[in-house]
């Protein structure tokens, strides 16, 4: 099964009944022209559902006894950890291979180059598997800013159980480890499982340390080369985006240039808010809702939109009632 979107096989209709252009539907699905928009027959692809289940169990990992099978006590716990650290192992390690697999076809055309990636994917996966405890000292601190951030929580628990930004930030701090370790394909789905979900888009390649929150957190959008530093906090329809994409000679994007803000420590940023292109906003500043930023900001700064004014007497605005009325 390729991921949760495979169907099962359906019989085949009598003939009278037969749909009269399959043939033709068929021809022009594997048409030479299109054929570069649909896997190659021989490329294996990471599923779906496993990395589902690998997001869940490394879910009961970062929070042993809020997720996964509950109400155990302690060397039951210890053992259900170990138990879940061994599967996430052996889950990742295929999924690893899988997924260079399939950008190895994407790139060298297939072959037998897939049969020497399961070393290098087991390696992978155990160089991961280093870095479960520091993930959960960043979403300890996460969860300890959502907590802190939100008056209106009650308990650390409830923000574990309830928060899009702490399932968002689980999500994140797993995938941004696979991108450093230069996992293709993987680290991508995962963080946009958890932007189906909330309507929050982080690109893996983000760095955000610790004590991180994104309150209500809808639209909020950050960007591949972004870096954020200590205790900061964003709120609904933030974007954090690129300003332009230079171009080759050929007209192509150049990937990989740093092109999204740099967020210094102790920084909100509030709803609606847009700062584009690679710039610094200052440690310790805040910047106000619906604002639009494209240069560097000195700490310390408030950035906030103009009052508005009451229009003068002469102004005549378009479509008011209360100047029609005089």
């Amino acid at each position: 099964m390729r991921g949760e979107y495979a169907v099962k096989d359906v019989p085949d209709s009598d003939n009278a009944n037969r749909y009269p252009d399959i043939d033709a539907i068929v021809n022009e699905i594997f048409d030479l022209k299109s054929e570069r928009n649909i896997p190659l027959p021989y490329a294996e692809m990471p599923s779906l559902t496993e990395l589902g289940i690998l997001i869940d169990l490394l879910r009961s990992v970062f929070f042993p006894g809020f997720f996964g099978e509950g109400g155990l006590g302690h060397d039951s716990t210890r053992h259900r950890l170990a138990s879940d650290l061994d599967r996430i192992f052996r889950l990742l390690s295929e999924q690893i291979r899988l997924g260079i697999c399939f950008s190895c076809c994407e790139e060298n055309g297939g072959g037998d180059l897939c049969e020497k990636r399961g070393d290098a994917a087991r390696d992978i996966a155990n160089d991961f598997m280093k870095r479960i405890p520091k993930i959960r000292n960043l979403l300890d601190s996460d969860v300890q800013a959502a907590f802190e951030g939100d008056p209106a929580a009650k308990s650390k628990s409830e923000t574990i159980f309830c928060y899009p930004s702490i399932q968002v930030m689980t999500n994140h701090r797993a995938a941004h480890e696979l991108y450093k370790l230069s996992v293709p394909v993987i680290p991508r789905i995962i963080n946009e499982m958890a932007h189906s979900r909330s309507g929050i888009d982080i690109h893996p390649g983000a760095s955000i340390d610790e004590e991180f929150f994104i309150d209500h957190g809808t639209g909020v959008v950050i960007g591949e080369t972004t870096i954020i530093g200590k205790r900061c906090r964003l709120y609904q329809g933030v974007t954090l985006g690129a300003l332009s994409f230079p171009k080759d000679a050929e007209g192509n994007p150049i990937k990989g240039l740093p092109r999204h803000p740099v967020l210094e420590d102790r920084i909100t940023v509030y709803s609606g808010a847009t700062i584009l292109g690679r710039v610094t906003i200052g440690s310790d500043s805040i910047i106000g809702g619906n604002v639009w930023i494209t240069s560097d900001i000195p700490p310390n700064s408030r950035v906030v939109q103009p009052k508005s004014t009451s229009p003068a007497a002469a102004d005549k605005l378009s479509g008011d009632v209360r100047s029609a009325a005089k």
